[in-house]
C-alpha cells in the first residue's frame, strides 16, 4: 500500500499531466494554423491529424479527472505521446523550417521521455490516488 505522501506526489504528477494535455489539446483547436505546419509532409491530412490528436489530448485529460478512467486515460496519453514522436523528429531534421531554437528542439526529446515516465508513474499505479 502506498503512503499518503506517495499518493499526494502522484496526484501532483497527474495534475501536471492533466494540464499539459488540456493546454495542448486546446491549442490544437485555437491555434490550428500554427500547429498544422509541424505535421511532417508524409502524414496525410494534416488538419485532420491536428484535430484528432487535439481531441484525443482533451479526451485523455478529461479521463484523468476520474479514478475509474484514469488508468485507461494514462495508457491512451502514453500511446499518443509516442505516436506524435514523428513531429519532434521532423522538426529536429528540418530546423530551418521552424522559428524555434535548435537547442529547444533537441531538449524536446528528453522532455518527452520524462513526460512518458510521469504519465506512467502517475496514472498506472496499483493503488488509486
Amino acid at each position: 500500500m502506498s503512503s499518503p505522501v506517495s499518493r499526494g506526489a502522484r496526484l501532483v504528477g497527474c495534475s501536471f499531466v492533466f494540464l499539459w494535455f488540456l493546454i495542448g489539446g486546446v491549442a490544437h483547436f485555437v491555434a490550428t494554423e500554427a500547429v498544422v505546419p509541424l505535421v511532417p509532409p508524409y502524414i496525410p491530412w494534416p488538419y485532420t491529424a491536428v484535430w484528432v490528436s487535439g481531441g484525443l489530448e482533451l479526451l485523455g485529460a478529461g479521463g484523468l479527472l476520474f479514478a475509474a478512467t484514469r488508468r485507461a486515460a494514462g495508457i491512451g496519453l502514453f500511446a499518443l505521446t509516442i505516436l506524435v514522436t514523428p513531429v519532434h523528429l521532423y522538426m529536429l531534421q528540418q530546423p530551418e523550417l521552424f522559428a524555434v531554437p535548435y537547442w529547444l528542439l533537441v531538449l524536446r526529446l528528453p522532455v518527452q521521455v520524462a513526460l512518458l515516465a510521469l504519465i506512467a508513474w502517475s496514472t498506472f499505479p496499483r493503488t488509486p490516488i
